[in-house]
């Protein structure tokens, strides 16, 4: 058996915790921690969509994701000086928005895109999903800003979401491993889940040997049972 630090079981979170109204600006904003872990996510609202949306009647979450400078052990140098994202960046700030858009009814939101900012301000694995679960709450609370104007009637918002990381080192599988875990890992994995147990998004990546099919319930299980948690968490952060 895996011993991890703290002597954490194989099946717990780290300390999860959202912070609201960190800034006074955006029209949503959490500062989400997982363990080590600390991410910046913002929500502002434009009325407005892209091209291609235009007329339809339909709005839009889409999203940004950066690894600031001091974040990582070594600088991780500004994106802006090299003037593209990287494909890193790209994949995350993708599955952020996609995620996000899936438990949104995107006609009731109007012609209105909401864009979710995640900015990590500490790196120990698991950014991602982190900005994904601050995210949601951010968003939330700009949709809950646009109801209390009288631009909603209701928060479109059709489930709640959340997302966990979790790895296997020496054929045992982590929930929510730290920066040390993850870089042994066997298999890494992404998956972003609703309330009901739908899923989102479902990213497995090997290193070495194969994962088998038949043990993809038994991760999908262990994730329902951490987005569960983080989804009470949020419930009760929302509640206040």
């Amino acid at each position: 058996m895996y011993k991890r630090r703290e002597n954490r079981p194989a099946d717990q979170l780290r300390p999860v915790k959202f912070t609201r109204n960190y800034t006074k600006n955006a029209d949503g904003s959490v500062l989400v921690e997982f363990g080590d872990t600390k991410v910046f996510t913002t929500a502002k609202i434009e009325e407005r969509v892209p091209a291609f949306l235009m007329g339809k009647n339909e709005g839009w979450i889409t999203a940004e994701y950066s690894l600031l400078p001091g974040s990582t052990l070594v600088r991780s140098q500004r994106e802006v000086t090299r003037g593209q994202p990287s494909g890193r960046t790209n994949e995350i700030q993708r599955l952020i928005g996609r995620t996000l858009r899936g438990v949104v009814d995107r006609r009731a939101l109007g012609e209105r895109t909401i864009t979710i900012d995640c900015d990590v301000l500490q790196a120990d694995a698991g950014t991602r999903v982190a900005s994904i679960c601050g995210g949601f709450i951010a968003m939330y609370d700009a949709m809950k800003k646009l109801q209390k104007q009288g631009a909603l009637e209701e928060i479109p918002i059709t489930e709640y979401l959340a997302a966990v990381s979790i790895v296997q080192i020496k054929g045992e599988l982590l929930l929510d491993p730290n920066y040390n875990e993850d870089s042994q890992a066997e298999m890494d994995s992404n998956i972003v889940m609703t309330e009901t147990g739908a899923i989102l998004e479902l990213q497995i990546t090997s290193e070495g040997v194969p994962y088998k099919s038949e043990k993809v319930k038994d991760l999908v299980d262990l994730a329902f049972k951490g987005v569960n948690e983080i989804i009470s968490l949020q419930r009760e952060v929302l509640s206040r």
